[in-house]
């Protein structure tokens, strides 16, 4: 709920609020609001997490992008969709997992382990 509250404000690199963010620092900051610890960047939260299938995602779960190597974070939210901090053109808003061009760069999900 942290996360999607935070859809329409801006996206700024390495900001993590509490009116802009980076993709890894939304996550972040969602996870901080219930107490779990998270790291900053996209590819430390992938090591931070353990392997789901697309089928079994359930909201909360983080969705990690850009094909061989970790690049962007989003967190799902059902209905195969995920509330991301997209990029200074965007800001942070929700996107479909079956959009195209995340489609074709989805490099797999994670769940975080308490």
């Amino acid at each position: 709920s942290y996360a999607l509250a935070q859809v329409g404000d801006n996206y700024r690199a390495g900001a993590t609020g509490p009116s802009s963010y980076d993709c890894s620092g939304l996550s972040m900051m969602a996870y901080r609001k219930i107490g779990v610890s998270l790291s900053h960047y996209s590819r430390a939260q992938w090591s931070q997490t353990r392997r789901v299938s697309r089928s079994r995602l359930r909201p909360g779960d983080l969705v990690f992008f850009f094909g061989r190597g970790i690049k962007h974070v989003g967190i799902y939210i059902g209905s195969d969709r995920f509330v991301h901090a997209s990029n200074p053109r965007y800001g942070v808003r929700v996107t479909s997992l079956s959009e195209p061009y995340y489609l074709m760069r989805i490099s797999g999900y994670g769940r975080v382990v308490r």
